[in-house]
């Protein structure tokens, strides 16, 4: 449905009054200052029934609770060899900005092998950069764009894609459900580019698992769809397996061109904020932080005493100027 009625979101921010505290804190990371315009994320998702769209973002909220959702990019996956061994088997990364502002998520969906982590790896991953996503990136995008920045794009390569692919339907299955549930409406588009032959078949085993919404969306291009990607974004963030080579494939591509890389800017980033946040957020949860143990000689006057807890307490300074910074 293209627009929500006002009298529908009004109707919604009523029922949204009366849910529980812990469900309004963590709608606050959900919304990110824009709540009408998440209302109608969620209305839109359900065809504009307040009712569904209701217990839909309910049950949104209670998932997040939950699954400490808040707290998911303040846990990094360590250590940094396992977090590279995801991003070379769970190919994702930003490419760049359409015109309009909007982020180009690249996924490299026929080279993608996730058989270097557990299920629950990949699925916290995949979570995290939502959440990167929806209050780092797409915040970052509205105020350099002058204009309420919601959506992304995403440019879906299918290099390398064998029937073995099916193989990985379960995850593919609780991504796609994650992302449905969840976080509607984020994706204005989906492009398929570098389709091969045996895509038709693969689609057809999948198409069905799919929202209709979601089928809506998809747009399979010609080829590596450079020309057809370059009316809505600039060359430089094309996505580099959409753009046209005369030698070369993307296995010689630098770390910082190829976008799936962990030496990429952006997982750079992405990967420097979790531990930030990890740092910021431990000294606030003593509970998790374990107990300290401090040794002192039998005979310790309160001198000695005094002294060996001001060395140990010391230890600890850097991590009260992170949490005051």
């Amino acid at each position: 449905m293209a627009v929500v009625p006002q009298e529908s979101i009004n109707q919604f921010e009523a029922l949204m009054e009366e849910v529980d505290e812990s469900l309004k804190r963590t709608f606050q990371n959900v919304h990110q200052g824009y709540p009408h315009e998440t209302l109608t994320r969620f209305l839109k998702a359900r065809e504009g029934n307040v009712t569904k769209a209701h217990k839909m973002l309910v049950d949104c909220l209670n998932w997040r609770v939950q699954n400490d959702i808040d707290d998911m990019l303040a846990k990094p996956i360590i250590p940094e060899e396992l977090y590279r061994a995801i991003r070379d088997s769970q190919l994702i990364g930003l490419s760049g900005y359409s015109y309009e502002g909007l982020p180009v998520f690249a996924v490299g969906v026929g080279l993608s092998t996730f058989d270097k982590a557990s299920v629950h790896y990949y699925v916290q991953s995949h979570i995290q950069i939502n959440e990167y996503r929806d209050r780092v990136i797409l915040p970052a995008a509205t105020k350099k764009y002058g204009k309420h920045v919601s959506k992304c794009i995403k440019v879906l390569d299918m290099t390398g894609l064998k029937f073995s692919a099916l193989n990985q339907i379960k995850l593919m299955t609780i991504i796609s459900s994650i992302d449905d549930l969840n976080y509607p409406e984020k994706t204005q588009t989906y492009y398929i580019v570098n389709a091969p032959y045996v895509f038709s078949a693969c689609w057809k085993v999948v198409k069905p698992l799919l929202q209709e919404r979601t089928r809506r969306k998809i747009d399979v291009l010609s080829g590596c769809g450079q020309d057809d990607l370059l009316k809505i974004m600039d060359y430089s963030s094309l996505p580099h397996f959409c753009r046209k080579r005369s030698t070369g494939s993307s296995n010689h591509l630098d770390s910082v061109e190829n976008c799936f890389s962990l030496d990429h800017p952006f997982h750079q980033q992405l990967y420097n904020y979790t531990q930030q946040q990890f740092f910021i957020s431990k000294p606030a949860a003593p509970v998790k932080q374990g107990s300290v143990h401090v040794s002192l000689p039998e005979d310790a006057d309160e001198e000695d005493i005094a002294k060996t807890l001001e060395s140990e307490l010391e230890k600890f300074k850097d991590l009260d100027i992170v949490q005051n910074h």
